[in-house]
């Protein structure tokens, strides 16, 4: 080997052993390790006195040897000149990451093969922010089918609660008035159904406002202690000063509640839960999907049978539960999830087989200074039976139940089955005293419509009902409108008539 010779190799070596994020090596053709370099060393462990002379499926999981990957891997780089994958590699500790891999096959100048060139990358973190896009992706896939899905059976839940409603009111025989009061009641769990879909699809109506956790948590103590049972212990972990959080309280009951809940099923021998809160200022792209800023990050905690990586990654999908018939909605963790979107935090959940479950809700925090007494409910006199009102519905069965309920209360009512029939109506001089719509309308949302009244009846107040707590942008400016959360009871229906005569309206 001549001087030059020597110098190439040199620098070779010099660039190989400088490189320390890619693992790069040599091996023989029947796949020992030749050569080592000190990327190779940071990555997976190995010194180059303990790897060297053994065979490259050590880095390979137990899967894929059974398999049969790694020779595989040697015979495809072979015979089309290039091997490239993404899969699991094991590390001398034995945890796993994420590869990107490539071999290529090295000949000499007859082109005969005399080993292979192997570079390994660790992809884990690009993985990870790939599978929490495609994640967030279905999550918000799956939101907009589940809302469409939560619309319907508001609006089928609106019917049958209110003409059971009548239905009991004109019932004579008592035993008739029970079976349509079970009827009632049974109609009333589905409306809570719905609510927990709402909340997944992040369309259910909160009151978000400043909520100290530590005093929630602590006011809850004894309710979770009588919905677990003796066999489990809660024990919190919470520092002396925790600063505000913005979210809904009684949502943020429900959630802890149902996580708690989860926390005592993975436990069926007993145990303990655990109820922590920390402080965390977070950069961005430090906690997949939430901006930068700070944070109250409120954990439970079991060390139950925990979750295999496809369970886990199914646990907030609606419907999805390990429970037995009857035992689960499917429905609990959904609603967190939709609850802590909703605030602009997120739920995480940790857990593996055998090692128990975490769920984390990451909350922002206000910066508001305290929080605000529960506002007074302002009294409404109740609506006069003595008025007009057009209701305006696309569905049959919803407006069929809105104009009997209307009429029981001594009413006189118009029916309109879309905005511009309403405008229509509206048009001919027919004013009535109110309006009543539905917004999720074709054509014409009832959003619109209100606008419409507005710039053509600005006197005449409206009163739009709907289950979604958001609606759509370019809806319009409706921060006014006496709004009509769907299931709606007659009282309800009465009490919104009532505030829109009374100073409602659309603006």
């Amino acid at each position: 080997m001549d001087e030059n010779d020597v110098k190439s190799e040199q620098r070779y070596r010099l660039l190989i052993e400088a490189i320390t994020d890619y693992a790069i090596y040599m091996l023989d053709r029947g796949g020992f390790l030749t050569s080592w370099n000190p990327g190779a060393e940071r990555l997976k462990g190995y010194t180059e006195q303990e790897i060297v002379g053994r065979h490259f499926s050590t880095f390979y999981t137990d899967e894929d040897r059974a398999a049969e990957l790694p020779a595989r891997a040697l015979q495809i780089a072979e015979l089309e000149g290039r091997f490239e994958r993404e899969g699991w590699r094991q590390r001398k500790d034995g945890s796993r990451f994420w590869a990107n891999v490539i071999i290529d096959p090295i000949r000499n100048a007859d082109g005969e093969l005399i080993g292979f060139a192997k570079i390994t990358r660790d992809i884990s973190e690009k993985r990870a922010a790939q599978e929490a896009i495609f994640q967030a992706q279905k999550m918000e896939a799956v939101g907009q089918l589940t809302g469409g899905l939560a619309h319907d059976f508001n609006n089928l839940l609106t019917a049958i609660l209110g003409s059971l409603e009548i239905a009991k009111k004109r019932a004579i025989r008592p035993d008739v008035a029970d079976l349509i009061e079970n009827a009632i009641q049974g109609a009333q769990r589905g409306a809570t159904l719905t609510q927990r879909l709402l909340a997944f699809s992040r369309r259910q109506e909160l009151q978000l406002g400043p909520v100290d956790v530590g005093d929630l948590v602590g006011g809850m103590a004894e309710l979770m202690r009588r919905t677990i049972g003796p066999e489990v212990v809660i024990t919190t972990l919470f520092p002396p000063e925790l600063p505000l959080v913005r979210t809904d309280a009684n949502q943020l009951e429900s959630a802890l509640l149902n996580l708690v809940v989860n926390a005592r099923d993975a436990m069926p021998e007993g145990g303990e839960i655990v109820i922590a809160a920390e402080r965390k200022a977070i950069e961005a792209g430090a906690v997949a999907l939430l901006p930068a800023g700070e944070y109250l990050c409120l954990s439970v905690r079991d060390k139950g049978e925990g979750m295999d990586a496809e369970t886990l990654a199914n646990a907030t999908t609606p419907f999805f539960t390990t429970k037995g018939v009857g035992k689960g909605t499917g429905l609990g963790l959904p609603m967190v999830h939709g609850l802590m979107a909703q605030s602009g935090g997120q739920l995480i959940l940790k857990s593996s087989p055998g090692e128990g479950t975490t769920a984390e809700l990451w909350l922002p925090i206000t910066v508001d200074a305290a929080t605000p007494a529960l506002a007074e409910e302002v009294p409404i006199d109740p609506a006069p039976t003595a008025m007009t009102v057009l209701v305006v519905d696309d569905d049959p069965l919803v407006l069929m139940n809105t104009v009997l309920l209307l009429e029981d209360l001594g009413m006189e009512t118009i029916e309109a089955s879309s905005g511009e029939e309403a405008l229509a109506i509206l048009g001919s001089g027919q004013l009535p005293d109110v309006v009543v719509t539905d917004h999720a309308m074709p054509k014409m949302t009832g959003a619109r419509l209100c606008e419409e009244i507005h710039a053509r009846f600005p006197t005449l107040p409206v009163v739009l009902a709907t289950g979604y707590a958001e609606l759509p942008e370019g809806a319009g400016d409706i921060s006014g409108v006496v709004r009509l959360s769907k299931p709606f009871s007659q009282k309800q229906l009465s009490r919104a008539l009532a505030e829109a005569r009374q100073g409602g309206r659309c603006f």
